[in-house]
């Protein structure tokens, strides 16, 4: 399978695991128990295979009602090489393609990580309060009060790395349930008086080193919010691999789409 159609294919075979289905033709939604807005998206129901442009129009309708019926704003994420069209598809139903990110791959043998500084921990949270304290952290980081993440018990499922300076927690970054030895690294983020110096770049490296080994993935991805992020992740050891796109429904999060 190409890399883009894999990704695209294990991603949502992770985020199918803790929300609730619609599908409709060519597209599914994936509606989250919490009214979260970024919980709940839509993605291409099979990735990798040619779809009915006819079946776009009924698809969308038949989702955004599924949304609108519990309050949900509706965006999508889609792998633009694993459904090349449809993403133009969905903007002639009235969508707005927000962005095209780069999105970025990285095997364990390419991994780069980076060296701690005196006083820079990392750790895999496995405790309520440690989950708590790297919510705390992405409050801060995506001026985003009432982060509520939850812990996962089994890396397998998703886990969250957070850094500490000090003692104090100041960055942290997450990777997603592992399908087809295939994760996310998202949720990057640092405390507003502790960035520039690095801790974003060890909690993607070290979120990314921990789902290779405790979790058993074997391709991590995840796409830039800038040029900033992107040579970051870069000397990772992070590559272009395919092209992301993120759409929204207008009147919602689209400035929060990246």
């Amino acid at each position: 399978m190409e890399i883009g159609a894999r990704i695209a294919a294990a991603q949502l075979a992770g985020l199918s695991r803790s929300k609730r289905q619609v599908v409709a033709g060519p597209l599914v939604g994936l509606l989250h128990d919490s009214d979260a807005w970024y919980l709940s998206s839509m993605l291409a129901a099979e990735p990798g295979k040619p779809f009915d442009p006819d079946e776009v129009p009924w698809a969308v309708a038949t989702i955004r009602q599924a949304f609108a019926a519990e309050g949900r704003w509706l965006s999508a994420e889609l792998v633009d090489e694993a459904n090349p069209g449809l993403a133009e598809a969905l903007e002639a139903q009235g969508m707005t393609i927000v962005s095209r990110p780069p999105l970025l791959a990285v095997e364990p043998a390419d991994l780069q990580l980076p060296e701690l500084a005196d006083g820079v921990t990392v750790e895999v949270t496995t405790t309520d309060e440690a989950q708590a304290e790297a919510n705390t952290v992405s409050a801060d980081a995506y001026d985003m009060p009432g982060a509520d993440f939850g812990r996962h018990g089994d890396p397998v499922d998703g886990g969250t790395l957070l850094v500490r300076v000090d003692g104090v927690a100041a960055a942290s970054a997450s990777w997603t349930a592992i399908a087809d030895a295939v994760t996310e690294v998202a949720g990057v983020g640092t405390i507003h008086t502790h960035r520039r110096r690095g801790l974003g770049a060890i909690a993607t490296a070290y979120a990314t080193h921990y789902a290779f080994t405790l979790a058993g993935a074997t391709l991590a991805w995840l796409t830039p919010g800038d040029d900033g992020a992107d040579r970051i992740y870069r000397r990772l050891g992070y590559t272009p691999t395919a092209t992301a796109v993120h759409l929204g429904d207008p009147g919602g999060h689209l400035t929060d789409l990246r």
